[in-house]
């Protein structure tokens, strides 16, 4: 997935989990953060951002938003909805299951999953993938999630009970971390259910990125540990 136009800043602060404030060469810019989680790790004054412009005639009341911030020697898109823009295409391109239909926003059961996955078979078996952005890194090591997500453990268990081919993929918005771990020090509840979720055939995936300031593209399997 592409942005159109980036333009580049520093972080200064963020008064609520919207809105950020950035430096833009002696100009501060009030800018919408399109990820509600905590990202303490990531936003952190004199931090280098890369702003999605939406241009000077646009309607919002923020022309930017703040997508992707660099940590160390890694850039890291932070938007919530890069995840799925990437897997989508990744999906598209015959990744998981070559010459499937997908499906986005499938409803079953009493939630709605990112995708439907429906093989070329006869007859087709619907398949469900629920996907996870991952921002969180500790010393090369992701983490999911870096808050408490009573959604995401409800995701899971409904998951374990689908009777057909399932998947939670954790797209992790860098490139190159050793392994995947779920936090179990913040979550231990989603972490038990994605043992629970494994244990009942569902297959736990995850994927790091090609991450440039403009773009986001699904890279290659990394190692769970759970």
């Amino acid at each position: 997935m592409r942005y159109e136009k980036i333009a580049a800043g520093r972080f200064v602060a963020r008064p609520n989990r919207f809105m950020a404030l950035v430096d833009m060469g002696g100009r501060t810019e009030t800018v919408h953060v399109k990820n509600t989680g905590r990202c303490r790790e990531l936003l952190v004054p004199g931090a280098r951002v890369y702003l999605s412009d939406a241009g000077e005639n646009t309607p919002r009341k923020t022309r930017y938003d703040l997508v992707a911030v660099e940590k160390g020697g890694l850039l890291i898109n932070m938007d919530s909805q890069a995840p799925n823009a990437a897997v989508r295409e990744f999906l598209e391109a015959g990744g998981l299951v070559p010459g499937a239909a997908i499906k986005p926003e499938f409803s079953y059961g009493d939630s709605r999953f990112d995708f439907a996955v429906v093989p070329p078979t006869s007859p087709p078996e619907l398949a469900l993938l629920e996907v996870k952005g991952v921002t969180l890194e500790r010393d090369g090591v992701v983490l999911f999630p870096d808050a408490p997500t009573q959604r995401g453990t409800k995701h899971l268990r409904e998951l374990a009970l689908f009777p057909g081919r399932a998947w939670v993929m954790f797209v992790v918005q860098m490139e190159g971390p050793a392994w995947f771990a779920p936090n179990e020090a913040t979550d231990p509840a989603f972490a038990a259910a994605l043992r629970a979720a494994r244990d009942a055939g569902v297959e736990i995936l995850a994927y790091d990125c090609l991450v440039t300031p403009d773009s986001m593209t699904v890279h290659r399997p990394i190692e769970v540990r759970l």
